[in-house]
């Protein structure tokens, strides 16, 4: 399968605080691979790394197999490739829902508006928002806003997108709403890389599970040996605790 993302021996330090420690992974087109682990276990700064958001301290990070890290992409064309999708939606509160999905593509991808509009709407659409394209944000339900969020990153066309925790800051009723969209979009064959607490999600949706602890890759596997028969014992404790609350 061709490879996507590619992480080699990546290492982040915030000052003496080693967060990532020597991640080796890698994501192939089509798949979904979905990142666990208790907070505090790296899964977002990983996911910030591999976005550039965050600076790696060492290491590499190929994206088809070019090294990013050396190769003189410019963040913006690099995240348009790689989309993101933010815990807390990250929308400009001061445009409506259909500008949210076009300036990125003006300003970036160098559309002009009208194919950018049409593009947006295809995707708003797709996800269920295009009868909110005039309003603002303050206007619409946090899972909307969400699903909004992913219809901004799927309107840049990305190669895969990455997700972080993209329900963990809604009501309960929202979440069912984004995942709904989410497994959709796994079905539809985009490449996804999925920061999330939703186990019954990592189980049914996912190809590959990643479960982290304190900054390392403890295992990797398909769903079915993750939940039913890990081989690390701290694996095995962390989904105790979570399965059984």
């Amino acid at each position: 399968m061709e490879k996507i993302i590619e992480i080699r021996h990546l290492k982040k330090f915030f000052g003496e605080n080693e967060v990532l420690t020597d991640i080796n992974f890698s994501v192939s087109k089509g798949e979904v691979v979905c990142i666990i682990g208790s907070s505090g276990s790296g899964k977002s700064t990983l996911l910030r790394c591999l976005n550039l958001l965050e600076m790696p301290t060492s290491g590499d990070i190929l994206f088809r197999g070019e090294n990013i890290l050396e190769h003189n992409m410019t963040n913006s064309v690099y995240r348009a490739k790689l989309g993101m999708v933010f815990q807390q939606f990250n929308l400009f509160n001061n445009l409506t829902v259909i500008d949210n999905c076009v300036v990125g593509q003006v300003k970036v991808l160098k559309r002009d508006r009208d194919s950018a509009k049409k593009k947006a709407m295809e995707y708003l659409e797709l996800v269920g928002m295009s009868q909110f394209i005039n309003a603002k944000p303050h206007q619409i339900s946090g899972g909307q806003k969400q699903r909004v969020a992913i219809a901004r990153a799927l309107s840049m066309e990305p190669e895969a997108l990455l997700f972080d925790e993209p329900t963990s800051a809604l009501d309960p009723e929202m979440v069912g709403e984004v995942l709904k969209v989410m497994k959709h979009l796994a079905k539809s064959g985009l490449t996804m890389l999925v920061v999330t607490h939703e186990m019954s999600f990592a189980r049914d949706v996912a190809n590959r599970v990643v479960f982290m602890d304190s900054g390392v890759i403890v295992e990797d596997n398909t769903p079915e040996v993750i939940f039913n028969n890990p081989s690390n014992e701290r694996t095995r404790i962390f989904l105790k605790r979570i399965l059984d609350n």
